[in-house]
């Protein structure tokens, strides 16, 4: 694999500086559009990661009594800085992730989104009071900040992520530790930037760049207070294991295989759209991604034939062209994941409608490319079915009926999000009342809610009972208090 003349070295954000750490362990970061090295990011140790906790504690305790004014005061010049710096954001994103300049810049409208959220904390944080419960006594409660709260987000969304936790963890009052995926640190380090100038105080927001060693430094701590992860199942259900034993809140999001049901009544052509770019939109690299089109009766046929226009239509490059739809997916071990599943799909007896196994991109020999994927008559048993495959790859399985196809989606065991295309108001109000899943979609495909509303699944999709942003992020990062008072 080539390795770029040019890179540049990726340090951790402690206590309001830049810094390599007291660790020596150095991974490469690459592009995944060309496979070049792009830099050499700094992995902490033990050491790094103390100094990083006590420089949160001792932060918090300060930025937990600061006047609500005063931290939506800091809320506001961050969202602006955010916004004047999006196409630099973009663009990093971009280069180490390997979606579309579009796509990252998408990702970062939803991260302004939370932050524009956050600055009305002032609201939401409101109390309730009882007048006169008793004689001469009354009763009220606040909720106050956990304290050092951690943030443990995935390759997938390296702004958008990190925005949902910090502007949530900042504004409550807490002070916040991002480890961010060791693939995508950049972007993380430009937010910690922006943070600084828009006046947050030193070690209320750090970056720590790490391996195992740290993210279970951060489980054990016992100066962290809490957790939120983002990534796969597995990983989710260690995390909320170690931490909660340790005395730690936890909000962690795991996988998913989200279901779409396309109805005969459906609008076909809209669906097909939409089934197109829900799957292989960031190289189907989301958690939000529709993998599984579930085709009912007369609408299979048709609609695969106008989702095999759509994905023949993609135009796969290096996410910095203009004309690119959709770019690499994150390393030649997905790329190679990805191939064996469909492969072993079509082995299986699945019908390839597009195949992307053997994709080049001229130019771009060296990249990690899959493209667009359609695989029909999958059957459940398949592991084009039963594992989150997390690339371009859109399989469609048939059945006869609604029922049977929400009986599919409830016996899956991931309940993340999933959607209905119908014209009838009566299949849709059936779907979205029996379906055991957190987000659901009506005639929208990525169904991922507002800042105002909060993000989260059901069954393995979430551990702990608490949504990521929205009312249910500012219950997260703070607890309650109450206080009878004569």
């Amino acid at each position: 694999m080539p390795t770029s003349t040019k890179t540049t070295t990726i340090k951790h954000f402690i206590n309001g500086v830049e810094t390599t750490g007291e660790g020596n362990s150095v991974l490469h970061v690459h592009n995944p559009a060309t496979g070049q090295v792009t830099g050499e990011l700094r992995l902490a140790d033990e050491a790094d990661l103390n100094t990083a906790v006590a420089a949160a504690k001792k932060a918090a305790e300060t930025w937990g009594d600061i006047s609500v004014a005063k931290r939506t005061n800091v809320l506001f010049k961050f969202r602006e800085l955010v916004a004047a710096h999006v196409d630099e954001l973009a663009e990093l994103i971009t280069a180490e992730h390997g979606k579309v300049l579009s796509d990252a810049k998408g990702e970062i409208g939803r991260g302004l989104e939370v932050i524009e959220f956050a600055c009305g904390i002032p609201t939401l944080l409101k109390g309730d009071y009882s007048d006169q419960v008793s004689t001469g006594i009354d009763v009220f409660s606040f909720r106050e900040p956990l304290g050092v709260v951690a943030g443990i987000t995935p390759f997938n969304f390296p702004v958008m992520v990190p925005l949902w936790m910090a502007p949530m963890a900042i504004a409550t009052g807490n002070a916040f530790i991002l480890k961010p995926s060791h693939r995508v640190p950049s972007a993380a380090m430009l937010l910690a930037r922006l943070w600084k100038d828009a006046g947050l105080p030193d070690g209320v927001f750090q970056v720590l760049h790490g391996d195992r060693e740290v993210v279970s430094g951060l489980l054990t701590h016992p100066d962290v207070d809490g957790i939120s992860f983002v990534g796969s199942t597995p990983v989710a259900r260690h995390i909320t294991e170690l931490a909660t034993k340790h005395g730690k809140r936890v909000q962690a999001l795991g996988g998913a295989k989200n279901h779409a049901i396309i109805m005969p009544d459906a609008d076909l052509d809209n669906a097909a759209d939409h089934l197109a770019a829900a799957a292989f939109g960031s190289a189907g690299q989301r958690c939000m991604a529709i993998s599984v089109a579930i085709a009912v009766g007369d609408a299979a046929d048709l609609l695969v034939k106008k989702v095999q226009e759509r994905a023949l239509a993609v135009k796969v490059n290096n996410g910095t062209e203009p004309d690119a739809d959709m770019g690499p997916v994150i390393t030649p071990a997905s790329k190679e994941r990805i191939v064996k599943i469909v492969t072993e799909a079509e082995a299986a007896g699945a019908a390839m409608v597009v195949d992307g196994r053997d994709l080049v991109v001229p130019g771009h020999e060296e990249g990690f490319w899959v493209g667009p994927t359609v695989i029909d008559h999958v059957k459940t048993e398949m592991t084009a079915y039963t594992e989150e495959i997390f690339g371009p790859v859109l399989v469609v399985v048939r059945v006869q009926d609604l029922d049977a196809g929400i009986a599919l989606i409830n016996a899956n065991p991931y309940g993340n999000g999933t959607a209905i295309f119908t014209s009838s108001g009566a299949n849709a109000r059936k779907f979205q009342r029996s379906v055991d899943v957190g987000m659901i979609g009506i005639n929208v495909p990525l169904p991922v809610p507002v800042a105002y509303h909060s993000f989260g699944g059901w069954k393995a999709s979430l551990f702990g009972d608490k949504h990521i942003y929205g009312p249910e992020g500012v219950s997260f990062y703070t607890r309650g208090k109450v206080v009878t008072s004569r």
